[in-house]
């Protein structure tokens, strides 16, 4: 975890000067430095993301002695009887074709995607498998 983290801030900062040293040379043109400082900010992100989990955890991809089975467990929440993802993606779906075709179907998907999200996230709050 601790490589994979020093690999992600390293490309972070390395995509911070890369865009620098771009927008002096194009005179700052913006679509090629926006994009750039968005591959930084991904970078960051995901950097800052394993960062605050190898805090948290002990990994045995830290151990150079540590074998595969190490590792096993349990590594987070799934629930395979949700239906809730299937709606998410058809209201995504129903929002992007309502950019093409026009701004009131683009709203019903979005009020349809946020049904389904806050569903989806309080699914363990009630009925069956509430906690």
């Amino acid at each position: 975890m601790k490589i994979s983290t020093g690999i992600f801030w390293f490309l972070a900062f390395f995509f911070v000067a890369v865009s620098t040293v771009y927008g002096f040379l194009t005179d700052w043109e913006a679509v090629g430095v926006a994009a750039l400082y968005l591959c930084d900010g991904l970078f960051g992100l995901v950097g800052g993301y394993l960062l605050l989990i190898a805090r948290h955890s002990a990994v045995a991809a830290d151990d150079p002695v540590a074998e595969i089975e190490d590792d096993a467990g349990e590594q987070g929440v799934y629930a395979p009887w949700s239906w809730w993802p299937l709606g998410i993606g058809a209201s995504a779906a129903i929002a992007f074709i309502g950019l093409a075709v026009g701004w009131w179907v683009f709203y019903i998907g979005l009020g349809s995607a946020v049904f389904t999200l806050v569903g989806f996230v309080y699914e363990f709050n009630r009925g069956q498998h509430a906690h």
